[in-house]
C-alpha cells in the first residue's frame, strides 16, 4: 500500500487556478506507519518541537491503473475520506538546509491520521466537496474541491504516469491554501466532510 500526498495544491480564488497549472505537480511518499485510523488518539512525536497540521481529503483508490487517463481517472477512486498531512516543520527545515528529501518530516509515526471514509457515489460532485477542520472546537481551515490547482483526475492521471495504482492506496490530495499551522500536545482535531464529523482525535 501506497501514501501519496500532494502539496500546494490549493488557491484562495478560482481565478488564481490557470496560472500555476505548469504540469508540474508536488508530488511526495508516506510510510504506511504513518497511518492512524479508526479515530484513535496520535502521540506526539518526539521528533519535533513544531508539528504542522493540514486538513485534506482522501482518495482511496480501488482498482489497479496505469498510464490512466483524465476522462477516465474518477473510476478508480473507490472511497473519500479525510486526514490530516503531519509535518514535523523543524526536522524538513533540518533536511532542506542540505536540500534533503521530506522523508523523515512527513514519514514519521502518526504523520497520517484518516477516518471516514465514504463510497465515491455519495458524492454528487467531486469537484465540489466542502471540508473543514476545527481545533479545540474553532474552526481553523476550511476548503472547497473546486479550488483544487490540480482535481482528483488530473492528480491520479499524474501519479500513473510514474507508478501503478493500487488497491487500498490512498492520496492525500492537497490543503486549503490558508489556515494550517501547528499543534501542541493535548488538542483535540475534529475534521468535517459535508458538515458530518468524520476525523475526531486528541494529541497526547
Amino acid at each position: 500500500m501506497k501514501i501519496i500526498g500532494i502539496g500546494k495544491n490549493y488557491v484562495n480564488d478560482t481565478a488564481d487556478i490557470a496560472p500555476l497549472k505548469t504540469g508540474h505537480q508536488l508530488i511526495f511518499i508516506k510510510a504506511e506507519s504513518t497511518l492512524v485510523t479508526d479515530n484513535k488518539d496520535v502521540i506526539f512525536p518526539k521528533i519535533t518541537n513544531a508539528l504542522i497540521y493540514e486538513v485534506e481529503l482522501v482518495a482511496k483508490i480501488g482498482k489497479t491503473g496505469k498510464d490512466i487517463s483524465k476522462s477516465d481517472a474518477a473510476s478508480y477512486i473507490s472511497h473519500i475520506g479525510v486526514g490530516i498531512d503531519y509535518t514535523a516543520k523543524d526536522v524538513l527545515s533540518a533536511s532542506r538546509e542540505n536540500k534533503g528529501p521530506w522523508a523523515l518530516a512527513k514519514g514519521f509515526d502518526g504523520a497520517s491520521p484518516v477516518n471516514g471514509f465514504k463510497p465515491i457515489t455519495t458524492f454528487s460532485d467531486i469537484n465540489n466537496i466542502n471540508f473543514s477542520l476545527n481545533i479545540n472546537g474553532k474552526e481553523v481551515q476550511h476548503g472547497n474541491t473546486s479550488r483544487m490547482i490540480y482535481n482528483f483526475a488530473e492528480i491520479i492521471a499524474f501519479v500513473s504516469k510514474y507508478m501503478t495504482l493500487e488497491p487500498g492506496d490512498l492520496i492525500f490530495t492537497g490543503t486549503p491554501a490558508t489556515g494550517a499551522g501547528e499543534n501542541v500536545k493535548g488538542d483535540h482535531l475534529q475534521a468535517f466532510v459535508e458538515g458530518e464529523l468524520l476525523l475526531d482525535f486528541k494529541l497526547i
